[in-house]
C-alpha cells in the first residue's frame, strides 16, 4: 500500500477557558500563552518532519486561525492557502457553555456530566436564544440560514455538520495527492478521525486528542488509512508526532478536566 496522501491533524494550543476549565464550544475565546507556545511547537514539529503543507482549513474561531497560522509560520509555510469553515467549530456544548466543569459536576453529578461530555449521542440541555454565548448574536455567522446553527450538540451531531464539509472541501484535496493541515478542535478532529479509521460509536468518545500536538495519517489512493506501529490505542493508522510521554500526559489531562477533589 503506497502512500498518495497525506493528512496532519492539529487541535488548537490551550485557550484561556481550557485554563479556567470552563465548557468553551461556540465560545470565541483566545488561545493562553501556553496555547500560543504549543501552536509554534506544533508548526516546529512539522518543520522537523519535513512535511510540506498544501492546503490547511481551519473552524471559524481564533484559537484554531490562531493555531493554524502559529503552526504554518514555525514551520515556515505561511504562505499556504487556507480555508475556514464553520462545520470544523467545536461541538456546540449547548447549556454547559460558560459553565466551570467542575463545578457543573458538584451541581449535576459525575455520571451525568460524564454523559453530556462523552456519550456519542446524548446532547447536553440547548443553549437559550437569548444567552450571550448563543452564536445568533455572532456577525461571523450572518451567513448561515439561522436552522443552520445549533443549540447543543453530541458527537453524532458534530460528525453530521462535519462531514459535508469533509467530502465536498478536504477530499478533493487528498484525492488529488496533496498534505493537507487541519487546525481545529477535539470533537470535530474526532469526528473526521472516526470517519477514517472506523471507530465504534461507543469508543470514539474516549479519544483524548492533546492541544496543539500533530496527528498524522497517510492515504493511499483510495484514501484509505495506512496502518502504523507509531499508532496509540485506539487509534490504528495516525500516529502523533513528539514526545509520546508529554503526548499521553496531555491526553490524560484532557480526560481529567472534571475531577473533582
Amino acid at each position: 500500500m503506497s502512500k498518495h496522501a497525506t493528512l496532519v491533524f492539529s487541535r488548537h494550543g490551550e485557550s484561556e477557558w481550557n485554563v479556567a476549565n470552563i465548557f468553551t464550544g461556540w465560545v470565541d475565546v483566545d488561545l493562553s500563552e501556553k496555547g500560543l507556545g504549543e501552536a509554534k511547537g506544533a508548526g516546529e514539529l512539522l518543520k522537523t518532519e519535513g512535511l510540506k503543507i498544501d492546503v490547511a482549513f481551519t473552524s471559524f474561531l481564533k484559537r484554531a486561525i490562531k493555531t493554524c497560522n502559529l503552526a504554518l509560520e514555525a514551520a515556515d509555510q505561511l504562505y499556504v492557502p487556507q480555508n475556514k469553515s464553520w462545520r470544523l467549530n467545536e461541538r456546540m456544548y449547548g447549556g454547559l457553555t460558560g459553565l466551570d466543569k467542575k463545578e457543573t459536576v458538584v451541581k449535576h453529578g459525575a455520571e451525568q456530566v460524564q454523559i453530556w461530555r462523552r456519550s456519542f449521542d446524548i446532547p447536553p440541555p440547548a443553549l437559550e436564544k437569548d444567552s450571550k454565548y448563543h452564536p445568533c448574536h455572532e456577525a461571523k455567522y450572518k451567513g448561515l440560514d439561522p436552522k443552520e446553527l445549533p443549540d447543543t450538540e453530541c458527537l453524532k451531531d458534530t460528525i453530521a455538520r462535519v462531514q459535508p464539509y469533509w467530502e465536498e472541501a478536504i477530499v478533493p484535496e487528498l484525492k488529488a495527492g496533496k498534505t493537507v493541515f487541519v487546525a481545529a478542535h477535539g470533537n470535530s478532529i474526532r469526528a473526521i478521525v472516526k470517519m477514517i479509521e472506523g471507530i465504534a460509536d461507543d469508543v470514539i468518545p474516549g479519544l483524548e486528542i492533546p492541544t496543539g500536538t500533530p496527528l498524522v495519517y497517510e492515504l493511499d489512493a483510495e484514501l484509505k488509512p495506512i496502518a502504523t506501529p507509531l499508532a496509540v490505542e485506539p487509534l490504528k493508522f495516525g500516529r502523533y508526532l513528539g514526545d509520546a510521554e508529554k503526548i499521553k500526559a496531555a491526553a490524560e489531562a484532557v480526560k481529567n478536566q472534571t475531577k473533582v477533589g
